[in-house]
């Protein structure tokens, strides 16, 4: 059993995430930058599905691993 994890934006993600999943969280952390977004009381958090990590930031985006491809979904 695997157990999750909650993390502020802007603060490191575990280290025994795939370094794709990390590149992903601070690219996307960047876009909220750029925007100005006040992610200030936002976080992200590692849940695990049928053994494989899915992080999911307060505003519903969702990184996951999927066949070795990283994948980010948004809400619309």
């Amino acid at each position: 059993m695997q157990i999750g994890k909650r993390w502020a934006v802007g603060d490191d993600p575990p280290a025994s995430l795939h370094l794709g999943i990390r590149q992903a969280i601070r690219d996307e952390e960047q876009t909220l930058y750029d925007l100005d977004a006040d992610v200030s009381t936002w976080g992200w958090t590692l849940t695990y599905l049928e053994g494989e990590p899915v992080v999911t930031l307060d505003d519903g985006t969702v990184i996951t691993n999927v066949d070795g491809d990283i994948e980010v979904s948004r809400e619309d």
